[in-house]
């Protein structure tokens, strides 16, 4: 990837992380778009640039994210419940991982050859779409916050971050509707979506770093460094610009103006393939 290439796509990936418009759509169809090859080390710098975009969630909340839970704990709980009591927040994290953690790693061969085809990242976003221009009316019905998050909502929200492993689906959308459909506002369950990015990505990350070392193609990383290194730095300035955005932009208006987007951006993109154009400037 040539640098001015590295910057589009990292300016792309900063900008829809947080968005339900799929950032990983939105990078390989950008990436389509510029002409570049689709090899393993593109795929790889898919993933590994949205961690840039996700240490912004640190670094605006770190308030929240580094925080152990003053209250006491229920009387006559035991010793392993008064410590996940007291770390609360990162075991909910944790019990939220899990499933993408196991499913990814098992499907890891698939999620990569679909993360080479812009048709179902087109499909993907005029059906997610879709559903994003009703679930405003379907979920949001909530009263809690992300402090009564229990450990079966933590769960369900963990299931529905799975299937953002189609490209097109986005993380984003799938967990804050996983939160909101365990009865979270639209803020909480978004918050709470940054927060669950963060291992998430984290573990894809060293995933596909340490993928390329086994397989004996460390000198790709290494070849590689200046151009992953610039990627996750423009993905994490971007990010901090995007993110307060969309926190107050969803709090006040919902989901529908985004289904919108992704409805008109998938057909464009599915009549330009089926026209028989080649999305490239190239």
């Amino acid at each position: 990837m040539t640098l001015w290439q590295t910057i589009v796509v990292a300016i792309v990936e900063g900008l829809t992380e947080f968005l339900p418009v799929s950032s990983t759509g939105h990078m390989i169809i950008t990436q389509n778009i510029l002409g570049v090859e689709s090899t393993d080390f593109v795929k790889a710098f898919t993933v590994i640039i949205q961690f840039g975009a996700i240490l912004s969630v640190i670094v605006l909340y770190w308030k929240r994210f580094f925080r152990l839970n003053r209250t006491p704990a229920p009387a006559g709980s035991s010793a392993l419940k008064q410590f996940l009591h007291k770390w609360d927040f990162y075991w909910k994290l944790l019990v939220a991982f899990i499933p993408a953690g196991v499913i990814g790693f098992l499907l890891n061969d698939i999620v990569e050859t679909m993360l080479g085809s812009v048709t179902i990242v087109a499909v993907m976003l005029v059906v997610g779409g879709i559903f994003m221009l009703f679930c405003d009316r379907i979920f949001n019905k909530g009263k809690d916050d992300t402090g009564k998050l229990s450990e079966r909502k933590a769960v369900y929200i963990g299931l529905f971050q799975c299937i953002a492993m189609i490209p097109g689906v986005s993380r984003s959308m799938a967990t804050i509707v996983g939160g909101m459909a365990q009865g979270l506002t639209r803020k909480a369950a978004a918050e709470f979506s940054f927060f669950l990015a963060v291992p998430t990505m984290f573990a894809a990350t060293v995933y596909s770093i340490l993928k390329f070392f086994l397989d004996g193609k460390g000198e790709i990383i290494w070849n590689n460094l200046e151009v992953l290194l610039l990627g996750n730095v423009v993905a994490f300035i971007v990010a901090l610009l995007a993110i307060k955005f969309f926190i107050n932009f969803l709090a006040k208006y919902g989901f529908k103006a985004f289904g919108w987007y992704r409805i008109v951006v998938g057909l464009v993109i599915l009549v330009l393939l089926f026209t028989g154009h080649e999305l490239t400037l190239s």
